[in-house]
């Protein structure tokens, strides 16, 4: 699936970009968009939003408030320390996880849409820490 985002952080022009999403083999990104959208009835407009009382769909998009709100409040659920965990944890954690899998420097860019190596290198850096480890062969 193809997704057009019109304004992102590292578009602040609003040129646009396409990003090219898989459907995987484990989590189903693109069915399980389709099926929010069509739970929904969501047709046109923003694709992300929230869900009011009497689970009415807001029409506005929601903002990134409300993405690190619903980050924690799903981490707290499961347990996890909410203070290390915002919005962002879910692209870097996408990024640490496709380094981990030795998905390319410049393929992972084409997700997550950074424009320097070097702030992917970071992630890539920690995910790379305990492979070739120098004692993998007498630890």
């Amino acid at each position: 699936m193809d997704v057009f985002l019109g304004r992102s952080k590292t578009d602040q022009e609003g040129k646009g970009q396409s990003v090219a999403i898989l459907n995987g083999k484990a989590l189903l990104p693109v069915q399980s968009l389709q099926e929010w959208l069509s739970a929904a009835g969501i047709i046109e407009g923003p694709v992300f939003r929230g869900v009011g009382r009497g689970d009415r769909l807001n029409p506005e998009q929601l903002t990134a408030q409300s993405v690190a709100l619903i980050v924690k409040h799903y981490a707290d659920a499961a347990g996890l320390d909410v203070d290390k965990l915002s919005g962002h944890s879910l692209r870097a954690g996408f990024i640490t996880s496709a380094a981990d899998n030795r998905a390319s420097i410049s393929r992972i860019m084409e997700v997550s849409r950074h424009r320097d190596p070097r702030s992917v290198e970071t992630y890539v850096r920690r995910a790379d820490r305990y492979s070739d480890h120098a004692g993998d062969g007498f630890l």
